[in-house]
């Protein structure tokens, strides 16, 4: 499957121009002096990664079409220029987890680095708790909210799932309503996107459960 990675702009003044702005609209921060954009095919669409200093600043995915992909990177505020040396070797590493897990192989993300300059500290905690649940499991926004000691703020686990700039790495899609009910998912294709990680998942957790 075909991979590029796009050369898009240069850091000025300790800002990247174009970088992740939060919800408040103020650039993310990153001190580092290049950002890498990589976009690439895999079995659940186009994907498109940007990173700094082996740290993720966005993901997106499920894109019918390279074009696709690149246009929601730029909507999202991801950027990049051509990596090199271990950021080069990285992002290829990187890339491949990204295709094994797409193709329904175990793959588990949370050593990945993530950006979260933009999080308060209750979306910090709502994040991490997320990254915790194991594959092929699930929680409710409810359980997740209990999970962090905040009963009854499952809307505003919700709100945080919902702005997550790190599908897969982020497995909010392992986020349920109450009831077993999907909930929402902004990814290409919506909760139909949902449902197949979900199954997907639960049939590769089956198949290595019956090989042992």
């Amino acid at each position: 499957m075909p991979s590029t990675t796009v050369a898009l702009s240069r850091v000025r003044s300790r800002r990247i121009v174009g970088a992740a702005t939060n919800p408040r609209g103020n650039c993310v921060p990153v001190n580092a002096g290049v950002a890498t954009l990589d976009v690439f095919e895999s079995d659940l669409g186009w994907i498109a990664v940007s990173a700094v200093d082996r740290r993720l600043l966005g993901v997106t995915f499920g894109h019918a079409r390279r074009a696709d992909a690149l246009a929601a990177a730029k909507n999202h505020r991801m950027i990049g220029v051509s990596p090199t040396g271990d950021s080069q070797a990285w992002l290829a590493d990187l890339r491949e987890r990204f295709r094994s897990f797409a193709r329904g192989e175990f793959e588990d993300f949370r050593d990945v680095a993530i950006d979260e300059s933009h999080l308060t500290a209750f979306e910090r905690s709502v994040v991490k708790a997320c990254r915790a649940i194991p594959y092929g499991e699930t929680m409710s926004y409810g359980q997740l909210a209990a999970k962090v000691g905040r009963a009854g703020a499952a809307r505003a686990v919700g709100r945080v799932m919902a702005t997550n700039r790190y599908p897969l790495v982020v497995p909010c899609h392992r986020v349920l309503a109450s009831g077993g009910g999907l909930g929402g998912y902004s990814a290409p294709q919506g909760l139909a996107m949902k449902r197949r990680l979900l199954a997907m998942e639960a049939a590769d957790a089956r198949t290595t459960l019956f090989a042992k």
